[in-house]
């Protein structure tokens, strides 16, 4: 099997920087993968520091089988650094496994990411695969689900699904239509997804995911998730400019499966789409403040 390129995007957390190469080295296929590591120049001068540390240690990472760092010389911002990183890379490889520095895997992630990459390369109806799941208990006994909602902690995708991908939020508004807004919300469950198409529309923020989870949706295609996340965020310890008290608990466990069947029928699981609607339905509110705080004051 030909390994998936890791891209992983840092900027001025060291330490977390550092907790996510460290727990993504310990995997079983680290050796035998190629890293790329974008490095996004400091916003202000006061970020300046901060900046050349991270670059001063990702220089010293190993482990790998190959290690490239692109070091950008001005400030591109989260979302444009993803979008272009990803795209020059995908476009060379064909697929690709995406990480930020908060982003903390099990050993098995990558095994997972790369079986998961391989297994529905030709399925048209898949369009991502997501190392992270929601935390509660999903009433079913397969090792994975299926789900329109995509996620970023920890994900995956294809050269021939990502092309697809346009951030144009005017002809998004455009081509979205009553229906495909509370498909978007999670059948009105969430309705802060939508909030961060308009928000994007005036400025207020300016992200990359909403975009191509609208992207998946329209083109009605599913994003495969583990039952047991893979991954966890440590990123809300309070190390961004702003911060909220968002009860986010990142010691849960990870998945630690070796092997996983991915033999079930491509659908949403009714059982689980409901469990997850009223998780996002209760905790809506904490949801977007965490996307806020990880995207918006970078």
């Amino acid at each position: 099997m030909k390994l998936a390129p890791i891209i992983l995007f840092v900027y001025n957390r060291k330490l977390h920087t550092k907790k996510t190469v460290d727990a993504l080295k310990k995997n079983l296929l680290a050796n035998k993968s190629e890293l790329f590591i974008y490095s996004d120049g400091p916003k202000k001068i006061e970020n300046f520091e901060e900046v050349l540390k991270v670059r001063k240690y990702i220089k010293t990472i190993n482990g790998f089988k190959k290690v490239k760092i692109i070091e950008q010389k001005k400030n591109l911002g989260l979302a444009n650094s993803i979008i272009s990183g990803v795209t020059e890379i995908i476009n060379k490889y064909g697929k690709a496994i995406i990480l930020e520095d908060d982003i903390i895997t099990s050993p098995l992630f990558l095994k997972f990411m790369n079986s998961a990459l391989k297994y529905f390369k030709n399925v048209n109806k898949i369009w991502h695969i997501s190392g992270w799941s929601y935390p509660i208990n999903l009433e079913n006994d397969s090792d994975v689900y299926f789900s329109r909602v995509m996620h970023c902690w920890g994900w995956a995708t294809w050269s021939n699904k990502w092309k697809y991908f346009e951030k144009n939020t005017n002809k998004l508004i455009k081509n979205f239509s009553k229906k495909d807004i509370s498909k978007l919300n999670f059948d009105g469950y969430n309705n802060s997804f939508w909030k961060q198409v308009l928000l994007n529309k005036r400025n207020k923020i300016n992200t990359w995911a909403i975009f191509w989870y609208a992207t998946i949706l329209k083109k009605n295609g599913l994003c495969l998730l583990p039952s047991k996340s893979f991954t966890k965020n440590i990123g809300f310890d309070g190390s961004g400019i702003h911060t909220f008290d968002l009860s986010y608990k990142d010691n849960i466990s990870l998945n630690l499966k070796k092997k996983l069947n991915f033999n079930i029928k491509i659908m949403e699981n009714k059982r689980n789409i409901l469990k997850i609607k009223n998780y996002l339905y209760a905790s809506q509110k904490n949801i977007f403040l965490r996307l806020i705080n990880k995207i918006f004051f970078r």
